[in-house]
């Protein structure tokens, strides 16, 4: 079986052009029709965003009978954080913190997929880490110590994703400590340019994996859209199941 995942930064459905613009960020979403599409930056009930419950409208506008929304940050009016849409059943979820101290709250929301079809199941991190490098390597630290991470089998397929915030690739250290591949570093490369997606310099979105995966392909989004949509372009990877 044949698995594609989306890491996105939606940057709140506001391009780059400041207008707030869900279809844009939707249609994005539909050229490359992931399975499992893990998002950061999504509103609810915000002023800035009409108020609007973007993961659910994404969801409904996108045909997503699974999602889950991982709340890390309220505002004056509504909160945002992670949200994680699915093809597949969600059958667990949970928020795990990651704020450090007085730093700004940030999250990873632990979502636990159901493939059916005798696959077993996929463990989906979606998270969205500070802007320090301290802070990120605590936070990674905070992370792969988890109660949630650490339920997780060595040969069950999981995936950690999102916005790393990590300029210089300091992470990828720690997470082949922990028994993951990348998707988006090949070797001694650097990762996939996302930010800003105008011009981008920086591979600040990443994917991770481990356990029963086999990666096909991954890349960036390269549609023209993509450039003005958000401040961040999506990455994808694709995977082969069961092997």
């Amino acid at each position: 079986m044949n698995l594609r995942v989306l890491s996105y930064n939606i940057h709140r459905a506001i391009g780059v052009d400041r207008r707030f613009r869900p279809d844009r960020i939707a249609r994005v979403i539909a050229h490359h029709d992931p399975d499992v599409a893990l998002l950061q930056e999504v509103d609810e009930g915000a002023p800035r965003s009409r108020e609007l419950d973007l993961a659910r409208e994404l969801a409904e506008e996108l045909g997503y009978p699974h999602v889950a929304v991982g709340h890390n940050v309220s505002l004056r009016k509504g909160r945002y954080g992670n949200a994680t849409l699915s093809r597949f059943p969600i059958v667990r979820e949970r928020n795990i913190d990651l704020s450090i101290r007085t730093r700004k709250r940030r999250g990873c929301q632990h979502t636990r997929i159901e493939l059916g079809a005798g696959l077993g199941v996929l463990d989906a991190f979606n998270l969205h880490l500070g802007l320090s490098a301290q802070e990120r390597r605590r936070q990674m630290g905070v992370l792969l110590r988890s109660k949630e991470m650490r339920r997780v089998a060595e040969r069950t397929p999981c995936l950690i994703g999102g916005d790393f915030n990590d300029w210089r690739s300091l992470l990828r250290r720690p997470m082949i400590g922990a028994g993951f591949a990348s998707a988006t570093e090949r070797g001694r490369s650097p990762a996939l340019r996302t930010y800003p997606s105008f011009s981008p310099q920086g591979g600040l979105d990443r994917i991770y994996y481990r356990g029963g995966l086999r990666l096909l392909a991954a890349r960036r989004c390269r549609l023209n859209l993509s450039r003005v949509a958000s401040d961040h372009l999506p990455i994808l990877a694709d995977f082969v199941l069961g092997e």
